[in-house]
């Protein structure tokens, strides 16, 4: 089971992290929310702990929680600006609908 993340994407969290002066990466996670069933969560990461799965990245770390994992497997996370806006994509093959916001999926 493996997540990645392209290179605009560990370069944004890193100039995060930077601007924080703390953390070690990024937890890419899912909770149930939004029309669909899911969404996705990212949150600093300060500390590890014991279960997780950590991937690494141009020197960024991706953590990823056993329960979220099962969701997120193959998933790779990507930055990208359109215009004026810019945002974290998420591409992930394990998706089988998602809400007309984009904001959650289902499997």
């Amino acid at each position: 089971m493996a997540v990645t993340m392209t290179s605009a994407a560990a370069k944004h969290v890193a100039a995060y992290l930077g601007k924080r002066g703390k953390g070690i990466g990024i937890r890419l996670g899912v909770k149930t929310s939004g029309c669909s069933g899911m969404a996705y969560v990212l949150e600093y990461v300060d500390q590890l702990e014991e279960e997780d799965s950590v991937f690494e990245f141009d020197g960024v770390k991706v953590v990823v929680d056993p329960k979220s994992l099962v969701y997120l497997d193959g998933t790779e996370l990507d930055f990208v600006k359109e215009g004026l806006n810019e945002g974290f994509q998420f591409n992930n093959p394990n998706v089988a609908s998602e809400c007309g916001c984009g904001e959650s999926f289902n499997v």
